[in-house]
This record gives C-alpha cells, sequence and structure tokens, in this order.
C-alpha cells in the first residue's frame, strides 16, 4: 500500500491509497468468485472510517472494480471507457497525462 493523503475528522478518518498485488490467491472481499490469475494490479482506494465515541462505527472502501477487472485480463478495456493500472499511476503522479478516456473516445466517434 502506498499512501496519498490522510483527512482526519472529528467522526470520520479518509485515507486514500495506492494498493499493489499480484492475484495469486483468493480475495473474496475484492473478486468474489474470482480464481486467482497471477496477473499483476495496482488501484486506487479509498476508506472511510466512521468513529462514535472511541469506537469504529463503520468502514467503506472504494475502488474502481472495472480498473481491477481489466488489469486481470477479466473484461477488455479497449471496449470500455476504462483504464488500468495508469489510473492508479495517475493517483501517486500529478504529472501523468490526464483524460485518456475522453481522447480515446474521440478518435471512435
Amino acid at each position: 500500500m502506498t499512501p496519498i493523503s490522510r483527512t482526519i475528522g472529528e467522526t470520520q478518518l479518509v485515507d486514500e491509497m495506492v494498493v499493489s498485488f499480484t492475484h495469486t490467491v483468493p480475495m473474496a472481499w475484492m473478486l468474489p468468485g474470482i480464481r486467482p490469475t497471477g496477473n499483476r494490479v495496482e488501484v486506487a482506494l479509498v476508506v472511510l472510517v466512521g468513529f462514535s465515541g472511541d469506537k469504529i462505527a463503520h468502514e467503506h472502501i472504494y475502488w474502481d472494480q472495472a480498473t481491477v477487472l481489466a488489469q486481470l485480463d477479466l473484461i477488455d478495456p479497449g471496449s470500455l471507457p476504462v483504464t488500468g493500472a495508469e489510473a492508479a499511476r495517475k493517483a501517486l503522479d500529478s504529472s501523468l497525462p490526464s483524460n485518456q478516456l475522453i481522447e480515446r473516445s474521440k478518435s471512435t466517434l
């Protein structure tokens, strides 16, 4: 995990990070029912943790599932408005180009 940012409020914490892994084991929480592919994955992830007093009240984890599935070769990113690891790399490096999906869609019109 590579941290990007952390925001702390009175009742909530928000972490933004990039998670990188090789899909070698079942991952029911992220990829239910999908057997290990052996593929490398990089994905930006956001975690929201809510607190009630001194206890965790909830945890919500968000990521772009299409980006993950494209990197696992389970969907074709060429036929959908989907990127792969590029999205995670952009989250880590703001100097990388943005909106390649917009340019790609213009070439198909």
